[in-house]
């Protein structure tokens, strides 16, 4: 009776911190959308600014007479970096999730994943000066300018996603069963015929949430990109000139505004913009989770 009575404890204790830890998390999460929500949208009940202006102009001048507070600059700074990182990093990706579980399995365990999990751990700050110590004095050398730019922007984030998008590749691949390979193979196919006819097509759902999951990342990155691409509101129509992205604008500008002014509260707005983007993404892979289970 007393083995039961503290079996009984201890299973309880468990439940409660596990209940715990589950509400806490909930709990900060919904605080911190609250949070960012009140505060991203003060720019709009407090002063008045039209939603409209904000995410459909590019006139950002928060310290005139008359405040301009377009953010379509930064909007498709974001955007392009993001999208032209996914492009290049992609293929290279399912590229290395290939050669890692068909190609060669054993230089795939003991040296390549070693070294995408390296890669992972590597400092945003690292990649950034990486990024202007090498990438933007290649741009500045083979297309002239200053080499601060959308193209070194992109370059850098997309080895920095590189990992995340091999790793989620790979995993997908290694879910295909075997006999839909070895069913392949019966039939004659080749080694090379299989992967891009069967097994790719067969994890395309766990492959693309790789790649909105590197989506995601590249979106939200901060410092690396603020390092390389300039930091200059423009329009984003010219890969070899600088520009400004949602992340750079926020870290460059909030030590500078003073709290509950017009340009703090609007720098807040970007931010809820930035959250409702990866609220956006997470339902994109919820969506895709749910069409490979069906």
């Amino acid at each position: 009776m007393e083995i039961n009575i503290k079996k009984f404890m201890k299973e309880g204790i468990g439940k409660v911190i596990a209940y715990s830890c589950g509400a806490l998390i909930i709990a900060l999460t919904v605080s911190i959308i609250l949070f960012i929500g009140i505060k991203g949208i003060n720019v709009f009940t407090k002063h008045g600014y039209s939603v409209y202006d904000l995410l459909f102009s590019s006139n950002w001048d928060p310290e005139g007479d008359l405040p301009q507070l377009g953010a379509l600059s930064f909007i498709l700074g974001s955007t392009f970096v993001s999208f032209g990182a996914v492009l290049i990093s992609t293929p290279i990706s399912i590229g290395v999730a290939v050669f890692m579980r068909y190609i060669s399995p054993k230089i795939g365990k003991t040296i390549m994943q070693p070294a995408l999990e390296l890669f992972v751990g590597i400092p945003s700050v690292v990649y950034g000066w990486i990024g202007i110590t090498v990438i933007v004095p290649l741009i500045k050398n083979v297309f002239g300018g200053i080499g601060f730019s959308l193209l070194a922007g992109v370059m850098v984030l997309s080895i920095m996603i590189l990992p995340t998008i091999s790793s989620l590749a790979y995993d997908a691949l290694k879910g295909v069963p075997s006999s839909y390979t070895n069913a392949s193979f019966a039939l004659g196919a080749t080694r090379w015929e299989t992967i891009s006819k069967v097994a790719i097509p067969a994890s395309k759902n766990g492959i693309l949430t790789g790649v909105i999951l590197g989506l995601a990342r590249a979106f939200g990155e901060a410092l690396a990109v603020t390092m390389v691409i300039g930091n200059t509101v423009r329009l984003p129509f010219n890969i070899l000139k600088p520009m400004a992205t949602l992340t750079g604008a926020i870290t460059m500008d909030m030590a500078n505004t003073f709290y509950g002014t017009i340009w703090n509260d609007a720098l807040w707005a970007l931010g809820f913009v930035l959250l409702i983007v990866s609220c956006i993404f997470i339902l994109i892979i919820k969506a895709i989770s749910k069409r490979g289970e069906a």
